[in-house]
């Protein structure tokens, strides 16, 4: 398996953030992968937060010498909102009392000096997806967990994976007791029935799919 630069994955780790280290390797090898098949061509995050994934995808789009787009309102989904789960009180801002993960996001980048290859897009997922018209060789999807938001980024982002191309995507849970059921049944499972994606590989909740010629 490719490995991340050492340095570029303690920043990765020092960040706030869902993705396990395990995870987090597993997602650069087959970003790695996608621009080795499909050089030329951008990646896609949907779901910033913090930046702590975009490390690991901005080091591999670096590594092959192309760009990462990421996607965030920077305003939190709603599992992230006061008096849920994942909550953090930290990432409020002072004057609008409300959740803004950009400062954080643009410190980190800065911090992994990944500015020359990651693109930020401040939007809502839908709206980013009707204005983007490239094809996408890596597209990862970890956006909004609810019902809704993953079948607005299902519908806006997978048709955009070029052939041959991956779609990674986080907190994929078969067993509803591990954890919640929108990513599995809205995006991961819709796009193997369609019959146009392969799984290719898997690592704790972290999928990933190929699109076949």
């Amino acid at each position: 398996m490719k490995k991340i630069d050492i340095a570029l994955k303690a920043v990765a780790l020092a960040t706030k953030g869902f993705m396990p280290e395990d995870e987090g390797d597993a997602l650069y090898a087959a970003a790695c992968l996608a621009c080795d098949e499909l050089p030329g061509l951008p990646m896609v995050e949907v779901g910033t937060y913090c930046g702590r994934s975009t490390v690991w995808l901005g080091a591999a789009a670096k590594n092959k010498k192309t760009v990462l787009f990421t996607v965030d309102h920077h305003s939190g989904s709603e599992e992230n909102q006061q008096g849920w789960e994942w909550f953090d009180e930290s990432l409020v801002d002072a004057q609008t009392r409300r959740l803004n993960t950009l400062p954080t996001f643009i410190q980190t980048m800065k911090q992994a000096q990944l500015g020359d290859v990651v693109v930020p897009i401040i939007a809502e997922s839908q709206l980013a997806s009707r204005q983007f018209a490239f094809e996408i060789a890596f597209c990862f999807i970890d956006g909004g967990h609810g019902k809704l938001p993953t079948q607005i980024d299902y519908a806006g982002w997978v048709p955009k994976v070029a052939k041959s191309g991956y779609l990674a995507i986080h907190d994929v849970f078969v067993d509803p007791r591990d954890g919640g059921q929108a990513p599995h049944d809205f995006i991961y499972r819709p796009a193997l029935e369609s019959g146009k994606f392969v799984e290719v590989l898997s690592a704790g909740s972290l999928r990933v799919l190929q699109r076949k010629n």
